[in-house]
């Protein structure tokens, strides 16, 4: 079968398509799924930066996390799925998803939208699910009473369901983006825009209950001058050396604004309610754009530049 791979080492790693063995049979509760799209996020984008070395790349060289397809076989243990299920998944940290086919968990997959294409359902699971976990889990948004959001990184992967998550929840959203981006954080409900070529949000004066950094950046000494009292950071990134010790584990509040870091966690029941929403029309996977499996270089260049939502790679399967 075809897949992607990323060869290369330092300032030369590039996503390459070869012919890769075929999954094993599944065991357990496994799926083995057709992939018909499996979209490119932003920690297939992060492998190709300058100085990851030849020993990560063989180590984690096989990327996509987040698939979408029709079921072919179920391992014994499997309960909730049968063959010819449209099913997605987010995948666990080994990646593969960049392949014609591939194992999943069942408890890692849910059924696709009925109203969604595979490229849309593939855009869901690891965007979708970092965005809720971080304001409905980590940020307890639907639980605040008051609700100003928000969202840097508004026009990305994450960005663009955090915006709508929160407009969801009731908050009153700005976005943040750059130039050429802000109409479609505009399209997606955001109440304010800023943008970041042309103002520094941290100087704007403004204080917010919920600050979500989708593309981990901000320090979080840099956060607390945009929270209000008792209002939380969540960031994408895992705790750096700009965070005081004591933050450690995931949420912190000692005196004023709280931290917190999302790790996505991939729940069969928060990919159901992602799947609830986009069938009542109150959520859309903003799909950039679609691109075969076997131009994956195309799809990686426009993900890492103009694209906003998300870019999605297809497979022959594809309907």
């Amino acid at each position: 079968m075809r897949a992607v791979r990323l060869r290369g080492s330092g300032d030369r790693v590039v996503p390459a398509v070869e012919d890769v063995a075929e999954p094993a049979a599944p065991t357990g509760d496994q799926l083995l799924v057709r992939v018909e799209a499996c979209s490119v996020n932003g920690t297939d984008l992060g492998m190709l930066g300058a100085g990851v070395t030849a020993a990560v790349i063989r180590r984690v060289g096989r990327p996509g996390f987040d698939v979408a397809g029709k079921v072919l076989d179920c391992g014994p243990g499997v309960t909730a799925f049968s063959p010819g299920d449209r099913v997605m998944a987010l995948l666990p940290h080994s990646g593969g998803g960049q392949a014609e086919r591939v194992l999943v968990g069942q408890e890692h997959a849910a059924r696709v939208p009925a109203s969604c294409s595979s490229a849309e359902a593939a855009a869901l699971p690891l965007a979708g699910l970092t965005a809720l976990q971080a304001l409905y889990g980590r940020a307890a948004l639907r639980a605040r009473r008051s609700r100003r959001v928000l969202v840097l990184g508004a026009s990305g992967g994450i960005g663009s369901f955090g915006v709508q998550l929160a407009r969801l929840a009731g908050a009153h959203v700005t976005g943040v983006a750059g130039g050429p981006k802000l109409d479609f954080v505009g399209r997606l409900g955001a109440d304010d825009l800023v943008d970041r070529h042309e103002q520094d949000v941290t100087t704007l004066g403004r204080r917010w209950d919920v600050v979500l950094d989708t593309p981990g950046r901000l320090p979080f000494s840099a956060a607390r001058t945009l929270l209000a009292d008792d209002g939380v950071f969540v960031t994408t990134r895992a705790v750096g050396r700009d965070t005081p010790r004591e933050l450690v584990p995931g949420r912190w509040r000692r005196h004023g604004p709280a931290f917190a870091a999302v790790r996505t966690t991939a729940r069969s029941a928060d990919l159901s309610h992602l799947a609830a929403l986009v069938d009542s029309g109150r959520l859309r996977p903003a799909v950039d754009r679609t691109v075969p499996l076997d131009r994956a270089q195309d799809a990686y260049r426009h993900a890492a530049g103009p694209a906003t939502g998300k870019v999605v790679l297809t497979t022959s399967a594809t309907r």
